[in-house]
Formats: C-alpha cells, structure tokens, sequence
C-alpha cells in the first residue's frame, strides 16, 4: 500500500463507468490518491462503485492486497454525477468514455472550464492520438493518454502518450504515479494511432485474419499456435531481445523468407464486415469467429482473469 500522493497526485477524477473506469479508479485510490468515479446518473455512478469494490475483492480474495490496504482504499473512493463539482479542485482527470473523437473532444474542453489550470487531463484512448483529443484546448500542454489495458486491474502495462504540445515534465509525474500504484508504464514520445501496445496486437491481428480468409488454418490452431508458441515468451522474451537472441542475421534470413508473403491491407479485413453484416458481432450477438453463450463468454474471462 503506497500513503500519500505519488507525483503529486492528491486528488483524481474518473470520467466514464464502462469496461475500465471502476478498474482504473480502484487503482489510483489503491496508490494513495483519493478518488471519485464519475458518471452520468448517480445510478450509474453507484453501479460503477461497486464494480470498482468487486475488483478490489477479486484482489484480496487472491492476496494481491490486505484487509489494512482495502479499508484504505474504500475510504478513498467515492462516486457522483455531477461531474463539475468533481472536477473542480482534482490533481488529475482520467477520461475513459466511448471511443469517438467528438466525444472526447467536446468533454475535454468542458473539463478544461472546470478544472483548475494545472489539472492533468488524460483520455484513456484505445487508438485515437491524444494531440487530437486535445486539438480544441487552450491549453493542449497538460493533455496526455494515459492507455490501461482490459482489465485494468490486472494487466501491468499503461501507455503514457505525449501529444504534439504535451509538457514533458506532466508524462513524469504520471509515470511515478503509476509506478506507485503498481502499474508499469511506459513513454510514447511521439504521437501515433494506437500507442505502442494496439499498433502491435494490431498488426498480429490482421495477420491472422489473412491466413484465416486464405484458409492457411483454423481460427482454433492460428490461435493455439500463438497462445502455445511466441505469446507465452512475450511476458519476458521481447522481439529485440528475441532478435539480439537468436542473432539479427538469422532474423534477417527468416524475415527474407517471411516478409513478402505477410498481409499488406491498408484496411480493416473483409472478413470482419462481412460477419458484422451477417449480425455476427462477437459475444454481445452470440456468433463472431466462435459461437457464444454467456456461458462461454463468462469462463473465457475468468480463464483471462485467472491466469492475469
């Protein structure tokens, strides 16, 4: 349990109680910050605090944390609706609303009249670049991502992006903050869709689209085939490493090999609008790649939650 206010950071908002706000504000509250998760409703907002104390149950049932650290941590977290007064006198706001440009736009200029001049403003944005998150600020220089991987509270990694006109002094106090909270962060010094870790799975992923539309194999052993093989490592066995490893000419001589022959689309793949269309969305419409039961679709992420 950390006490104080790591970087600075005394007081925190969270805007939006979907998949990751309850998440990420346990999290701040469980470093020392005190925290209030915000929402629409104070319906809502009740909701998303309780999430916020099942995952920290799911913690202590495990012994990630103790009985001490949990009282602390309920003392510090609070919800509300109404999100000026929230706002009003807070270190840091973390917005993690739907992923909509617009969206993000117009809630960080209204954040930006409610807050106070030297609050940190952080979208958690899967893919949009913060610089454009941020475009209609006056003041753009306090402007970050802040990306916490689903679930928050147990994937390690959080990308700190830098927009074009962020202070680079606000991504280090962030990344003391999130370091005092357990979180390992890292630092993108230049602003591109998809931070570092989504511009990666990405890239995985429309690969292995492409050998599932050319039949090279089934999605059960294109998947085995990267649960079983290279993603077991990654946790401790990164690609330089990997390359360094093996030798960078025979990682030469295979990419030789390989190169030329991996997916090249500059588009999302045919395959994924042609199941949409079809109203084969994922878990939410029962069919995707896989079919799904809530059944199915619960034991997948306690499998995912388990192993984390």
């Amino acid at each position: 349990m950390v006490v104080g206010a790591p970087g600075g950071f005394g007081r925190a908002a969270v805007v939006g109680t979907g998949q990751m706000g309850p998440g990420i504000a346990m999290l701040l509250a469980h470093g020392g910050v005190e925290t209030v998760l915000v929402s629409r409703t104070a319906t809502v907002a009740e909701q998303g605090l309780k999430a916020a104390r099942d995952l920290l149950g799911f913690w202590r049932e495990r012994d990630i944390t103790d009985d001490t650290a949990v009282g602390a941590t309920l003392a510090r977290l609070t919800s509300t609706s109404d999100r000026a007064t929230a706002v009003r006198d807070v270190d840091l706001v973390v917005e993690t609303v739907v992923e909509d440009l617009p969206t993000k736009q117009a809630l960080f200029v209204e954040l930006e009249q409610q807050c106070r001049d030297d609050t940190l403003l952080c979208t958690n944005t899967s893919g949009l670049r913060v610089t454009d998150v941020a475009a209609n600020l006056q003041h753009p220089r306090r402007a970050y991502a802040t990306h916490f991987w689903n679930p928050p509270h147990l994937v390690p990694l959080v990308e700190i992006m830098l927009g074009e006109r962020s202070d680079p002094a606000g991504a280090e106090r962030l990344r003391a903050l999130l370091r005092a909270c357990g979180k390992r962060p890292v630092v993108g010094l230049k602003d591109v869709p998809g931070q570092l870790g989504n511009r990666l799975q990405h890239a995985v992923i429309r690969e292995a689209l492409a050998m599932l539309e050319a039949g090279i194999a089934s999605a059960e052993d294109i998947e085995e085939s990267l649960k079983s093989g290279p993603g077991i490592r990654w946790p401790v066995y990164g690609p330089f490493e990997h390359n360094d490893m093996v030798s960078l000419e025979l990682t030469r001589a295979v990419q030789a090999a390989v190169i030329p022959s991996l997916a090249r689309n500059t588009e999302p793949a045919a395959l994924l609008s042609e199941l949409i269309a079809a109203g084969k969305s994922g878990v939410k419409s029962g069919q995707g790649h896989y079919s799904w039961t809530p059944e199915r679709a619960a034991a997948v992420r306690r499998r995912r939650d388990e192993f984390l």
